[in-house]
């Protein structure tokens, strides 16, 4: 039976399942009330409110995902003897599923090369062998990489040791997904986050949500999103592919909702993938036509407001319908519901973000935001949707390669450290620098980086020449199994809800929340920020200026990232007000921006043309299920698309006909990166001819290593493929 809507009674009794398989739905609902903030989406949830409470304090606030997320962590752990008995071989055969069901992690694991089998070591093994090994090296020998699933704590004690240490290669997750987001804002707005608070998106009256599907990846959304519909606001949609819980979605803490369903697209439009910047500009083309730009706004507060208007009057509607796929009375229908609004506010996720032209397309909806006054006003702004539940946080704690400046000053005023002045590598560079041996060691806190690469043939390559590298985790996952080192050491750690002490994340509408922790459940796993300091006691044990034993407690931690970071000033005595906060600075309604002049920027662009129009091509997105959170998958079937399975390319069914295909017949997806054998080929009528979607990350050995040049984030979106039969 196919499902028609997001949400609804599948969602509930999906609940139900995951609380037997957690050994009750009453022992999931404890674990999930906590006072912990979610480990999932950066939409944010729980912290001192509760579990389950948003940001407005609106309960219940629960999706899939957080549910997936708990329920992973009260996994039993994976015992001695399963070490013994599986080999490397057999891990790598598995699927992310199910080695995510494995269990937790719960002792040290080491392998070597040529070894055959994972073995068990004791925690001071691991200690010694990590720190004897990074002593050996030199520091730009090593890279440091950090997920979104750490707190601000670890995160900021990680990045720290590794600047002690004495390099820069201080890199995260956000290269691979949302960093076009914060140098597009930036560099227009002088932010890189959003602009607005979860209350602002409620009040506006349109809201455009581009190159994103929060109905699968981002649930909790979808309840803001009712309450724009039913207060007569206005939700455009633009994507290439329909998605399903972006059509009808059933909110099941909703009566109403759940039983009628909400209607959550008021309009619908599918440009090809890769078209977004042509229709970006189409539609502030089709603005300035109907005379509905703001121009008192761009003179008083906007810089290059005469290029940008030029520009668009000297694009071509040919040129932007050729290279949208989107005709010209869409773009200016779009343009009609924009300029009727009071109160717009744009959205994106990683549609947006994974192309090689990303911050040109966040740059892009800034024009479209800037030209009719839609920042720096209540109920008005530019929201990225984050991905992982703390990504934001990471990189306001200092995870970038480059400190800002006022950190790196405040550092070695405040605390007397010393820290290296070399120019650190971004994510991808740090990859490149393994495969060409020039950099030997790598230390990860959280995450799947080789499952997070593009050209998966390379990051295995790459990652395989490392003499070392060390992952923290709490369960298994496909970086485990492939592109192992020389040797490798994976640390099992706490959860959020077991830290011994309280931690701190910040969501994407840049709110600071406290994690109470918890017990732990298992015996082995330790605290990210116990390791970390334990580490940095034995490899700079006279770290000028650091009291390692200190920083054993988080409490520290904080009080040094209140005096360093601008606008955390309150996290230092977060832990006894138990305050939560606004980051101050970053949410304004005042158009003053954080410019050095106060004004806007206004950027122009050279459109790319539209690629995989070859008679054989097609344009490929890599995608993420409704079953998956980032790298993890947590089920085999995508729900909301109606699909049983992962090994597919979901294509039109013009194109099937026009490549001579049949539905689920085994074909072959290559290109210049990579190929794919034994995919079934199947008729998606959703998506827009002459586009197709795989599954991430079992697609990204097709996906290209070229990057944005601004912000170094892979093409994931824009992928040139050729299927053929089997």
């Amino acid at each position: 039976m196919n499902v028609g809507s997001g949400g609804g009674f599948r969602a509930i009794w999906y609940t139900f399942k995951k609380g037997r398989e957690s050994g009750s739905v009453w022992k999931l609902y404890k674990a999930m009330r906590t006072r912990n903030s979610c480990k999932t989406c950066a939409v944010g949830m729980g912290g001192q409110k509760g579990g389950m409470v948003n940001e407005s304090g609106s309960f219940p606030e629960v999706c899939k995902k957080s549910l997936q997320a708990m329920v992973a962590d009260m996994q039993p752990g994976i015992q001695p003897p399963f070490w013994k008995k599986t080999s490397i071989a057999e891990l790598a055969a598995m699927t992310p599923r199910e080695l995510e069901h494995l269990g937790r992690l719960i002792h040290p694991l080491r392998y070597r090369q040529g070894e055959s089998h994972y073995e068990t070591i004791t925690w001071e093994e691991a200690f010694q062998t990590i720190a004897a090994k990074f002593a050996s090296l030199r520091p730009e020998e090593t890279f440091w990489y950090f997920s979104g699933r750490s707190s601000n704590e670890a995160g900021f004690l990680l990045q720290l040791l590794a600047r002690v240490y004495g390099t820069n290669n201080v890199n995260n997750c956000s290269f691979y997904c949302h960093q076009a987001s914060g140098v597009g804002l930036q560099s227009s707005l002088g932010t890189g986050t959003a602009t607005i608070q979860l209350e602002d998106l409620e009040k506006s009256d349109c809201v455009f949500l581009i190159g994103g599907n929060p109905a699968s990846n981002h649930p909790r959304l979808m309840t803001s999103l009712m309450h724009v519909r039913r207060r007569g606001g206005k939700v455009i949609v633009i994507n290439p592919v329909e998605e399903t819980g972006l059509v009808t979605f059933r909110i099941p803490s909703d009566p109403i909702s759940l039983l009628k369903g909400t209607k959550v697209a008021t309009h619908y439009y599918k440009p090809h993938i890769g078209g977004d910047l042509a229709l970006l500009w189409g539609i502030a083309k089709a603005l300035k036509a109907s005379n509905d730009i703001n121009l008192d706004f761009l003179q008083g507060h906007c810089n290059g407001h005469e290029e940008y208007l030029a520009k668009l009057e000297m694009l071509s509607w040919d040129e932007l319908e050729l290279k949208s796929g989107v005709p010209r009375s869409d773009m200016e229908a779009i343009a009609a519901l924009y300029a009727k609004s009071e109160r717009a506010v744009f959205s994106w996720t990683m549609g947006i973000t994974h192309h090689a032209h990303g911050v040109d397309n966040v740059q892009a909806i800034a024009n479209l935001a800037m030209c009719r006054g839609m920042v720096g006003r209540p109920g008005s702004g530019l929201m990225p949707i984050r991905g992982h539940s703390n990504v934001q946080g990471i990189g306001s704690v200092g995870v970038t390669p480059k400190l800002k400046q006022q950190i790196f000053d405040a550092l070695q005023n405040e605390f007397g450290v010393e820290l290296p002045t070399t120019e650190g590598l971004d994510t991808l560079a740090c990859m490149e620098g393994a495969a060409s041996g020039e950099i030997k060691a790598g230390f990860c806190l959280g995450g799947n980086l080789f499952g997070s690469n593009p050209d998966a043939t390379f990051a295995g390559e790459a990652l395989s020449n490392l003499d070392l590298n060390v992952m923290m985790n709490t369960t298994m996952n496909t970086g485990h199994a492939h592109g192992l080192a020389k040797e490798t050491i994976i640390l099992p750690v706490l959860a959020r809800d077991e830290e011994p002490e309280p931690t701190t994340q910040e969501s994407m509408f840049n709110f600071v929340r406290l994690s109470d922790g918890g017990p732990r459940r298992l015996p082995g796993p330790r605290s990210e920020v116990e390791i970390i300091a334990t580490l940095g006691s034995r490899l700079r044990p006279d770290a000028k200026g650091i009291d390692w034993d200190a920083m054993h407690h988080t409490s520290t931690i904080r009080d040094w990232i209140g005096k360093v970071v601008p606008g955390y000033e309150k996290i230092s005595s977060i832990d006894k007000t138990k305050e939560e906060f606004q980051i101050d600075g970053r949410t304004f309604y005042e158009p003053q921006f954080g410019t050095p002049d106060g004004r806007g920027i206004l950027h122009c662009h050279s459109i790319p043309e539209l690629k995989g129009t070859g008679e054989q091509e097609l344009r490929l997105m890599t995608v993420r299920s409704e079953g998956q959170f980032n790298t993890v998958v947590y089920e085999e079937e995508d729900l909301y698309r109606n699909q049983d399975r992962r090994d597919i390319i979901l294509m039109h069914p013009d194109d099937l006909q026009r490549l001579g295909l049949k539905h689920d017949q085994r074909v072959t997806v290559a290109n210049d990166i990579g190929s794919m054998n034994n995919i079934l080929a199947r008729g998606y009528e959703k998506i827009r001819p002459g586009n197709a979607l795989m599954y991430y990350p079992e697609s990204n050995v097709l996906v290209a290593r070229y990057a944005d040049p601004q912000s170094k984030t892979p093409a994931f979106k824009g992928v040139v493929v050729k299927v053929t039969p089997q």
